[in-house]
């Protein structure tokens, strides 16, 4: 199946008929109602590709008991959706790549990718699952990964606090100016940023802290003050000016205070990379934390990604 550029804006998700992908396809159906655009439900069969010296590389086609099946989780996906939010104007596509390939090749800068944490595949365990790691690193637009509610799902609202992560990096302002546009797209969101200023150490510490020596807090706290406030100068602008705004600064693993700061928000933005990304990493080691301890959606803008329209 040829690449697939389909229309935009719009939001697109991925659903396998998994528990996770169910409450991904509530929350992107919810988000389509609120910004006003179709929602594309996309179920991937991950044919092999084979790879022949005539033709290229080439899907191998899905046999019809193969293909029954997806076109019965996309029915079902869209009845649900309608069921949800009856107003909302769902199509749904039906690809043969693997799912990070089938959202990536139908998505564009000015969509919304949404998958959940974890699917039906075969590496159930990994961080955040493959699909929403390799999403987060390649999409040309913001990636949601929503995880799997525990007990009862809450009911679909408009996001009332927002969560973000800065931490200096170009990424972070992306991922500050994305939270302050959708705080204003929500209407009475608030926005909780959140800076840690933990700092790694590139070698042993231990005889440092035993001769007495200790990191200068004040200083620290002194700097990240600073970079807060500068960031947020930097990014504001008329139509934010009004966000309820607050900001937490903590010496914390910036992990566990991002995690600790969204447990009561309903939504997460971080950025793919941060300053303290190690080169060659396919996601920043904050990102993939977040992503694999968070109970509320995180958002993750990839690399260059600048979502504020």
């Amino acid at each position: 199946m040829a690449d697939e550029q389909l229309p935009s804006p719009k939001v697109a998700v991925g659903v396998d008929g998994s528990p996770t992908g169910r409450s991904a396809l509530e929350w992107a159906t919810a988000e389509a109602v609120r910004r006003g655009v179709p929602l594309y439900v996309v179920h991937a069969l991950s044919m092999p590709l084979v790879v022949s010296v005539y033709t290229g590389p080439t899907r191998f086609p899905a046999s019809e008991e193969i293909a029954d099946q997806g076109r019965r989780i996309l029915a079902e996906a869209a009845e649900h959706a309608r069921s949800l939010r009856p107003e909302v104007d769902v199509q749904t596509v039906l690809a043969l790549e693997e799912p990070p390939l089938a959202l990536l090749h139908r998505t564009g800068p000015h969509d919304l990718v949404v998958v959940g944490t974890r699917g039906l595949g075969p590496v159930r365990s990994a961080l955040a699952g493959s699909a929403g790691v390799r999403l987060a690193s390649h999409a040309e637009c913001p990636v949601v990964v929503v995880p799997a509610p525990e007990g009862e799902t809450p009911p679909l609202r408009e996001p009332q606090r927002i969560v973000v992560g800065v931490d200096g990096s170009e990424d972070s302002r992306r991922a500050l100016g994305f939270a302050l546009h959708e705080a204003v797209r929500g209407g009475a969101a608030s926005v909780v940023v959140v800076n840690s200023w933990e700092v790694p150490m590139p070698f042993a510490t231990e005889s440092l802290v035993a001769a007495g020596w200790t990191p200068p807090d004040d200083l620290l706290d002194r700097r990240s003050e600073e970079l807060v406030s500068g960031v947020l100068a930097e990014v504001m602008d008329e139509s934010t000016e009004d966000v309820d705004i607050t900001v937490v600064r903590t010496e914390r693993n910036p992990v566990d205070a991002l995690v600790e700061a969204g447990a009561e928000a309903d939504l997460i933005v971080v950025g793919s990379r941060g300053r303290g990304s190690i080169r060659g990493l396919i996601l920043g080691s904050v990102s993939q934390g977040v992503l694999h301890s968070a109970t509320v959606p995180v958002v993750v803008l990839p690399k260059g990604v600048d979502a504020t329209e």
